[in-house]
C-alpha cells in the first residue's frame, strides 16, 4: 500500500488518527519535511500493555517529569505538548499491531485519546496526525 501522499500536513481540518502500512510511513516522514511539523517517531515494538505504551510514549515525546503514566495524563499531555514547541504535530506510529494483537482494549483507548487530540489541535487551528502503522495484512482483513 506504499505512495506518495498528497494531503496538506499544515491544514488542521484534516489532522486526525489514520491508518496505514509500515511502508508508508517513510513517505509521510518525507511528506512532512515540506511543511514547519514537528515530526515524533513512536515505535510500539515490543509494547504490550498500557504500562509498556506509556513507557514509549515518553521516551518518543519525552513527557515532563510530571506525567502520571496514565490515560488522563495523557490525554492532557497530547492536548499541550508546549515543551515540543511547533506549529503542528505528526505522530509517525510504527508496529502499532504489537500493542492491538497484546491488548486490543489498550490499543482502542489509544486511539480514542488520539482522536480527542486531534478535535484539541483542531479547534486551536493546530495541524495535528497520528499515523499508526499497521502491517499489510490488517487491510486485507478489513477489506475482507
Amino acid at each position: 500500500m506504499s505512495a506518495s501522499f498528497d494531503i496538506d500536513l499544515n491544514d488542521p481540518a484534516r489532522g486526525g488518527v489514520f491508518f496505514v502500512t509500515q511502508d508508508d510511513i517513510a513517505a509521510l516522514d518525507k511528506a512532512a519535511g515540506k511543511y514547519p511539523l514537528r515530526s515524533l517517531h513512536i515505535d510500539l515494538h515490543g509494547c504490550t500493555d498500557k504500562t509498556s505504551l506509556m513507557r514509549h510514549l515518553n521516551d518518543a515525546l519525552h513527557f515532563p517529569e510530571s506525567f502520571g503514566d496514565n490515560w488522563d495524563a495523557l490525554a492532557d499531555s497530547l492536548r499541550d505538548l508546549s515543551w515540543l514547541k511547533a506549529s503542528g504535530y505528526l505522530l509517525l506510529i510504527v508496529h502499532g499491531e504489537t500493542l492491538r494483537d497484546a491488548s486490543e482494549e489498550d490499543f482502542d483507548t489509544l486511539l480514542d485519546v488520539l482522536d480527542e487530540a486531534a478535535e484539541h489541535w483542531f479547534d486551536n487551528q493546530t495541524p495535528f496526525f497520528a499515523f499508526v502503522a499497521l502491517p499489510e495484512s490488517a487491510f486485507d482483513e478489513a477489506d475482507a
